[in-house]
């Protein structure tokens, strides 16, 4: 992740998306979509915007059929 980034500057919905990402990649390495939808509580829509600027942004990175967490400096815990 390049200087600058902040997770504190993303919306509600980007971080909330990113806490899901974040709280299934942690034991498995990854996220599937359809776990996403279950985990956010978000429409489809609303969860594959969220993702594809999470991934712009570089906080997420897709990995197989689903999605990972990005380079961070910070350290994650679930």
């Amino acid at each position: 992740m390049s200087e600058g980034h902040d997770v504190q500057a993303l919306s509600d919905v980007d971080i909330h998306v990113y806490e899901a990402v974040a709280s299934q990649a942690v034991g498995t390495g990854g996220a599937g979509f359809g776990a996403l939808v279950r985990t956010s509580g978000l429409a489809e829509d609303e969860l594959r915007a969220s993702l594809a600027r999470l991934v712009e942004q570089g906080y997420v990175v897709p990995r197989g059929d689903g999605y990972g967490l990005g380079p961070h400096t910070f350290e994650v815990e679930y």
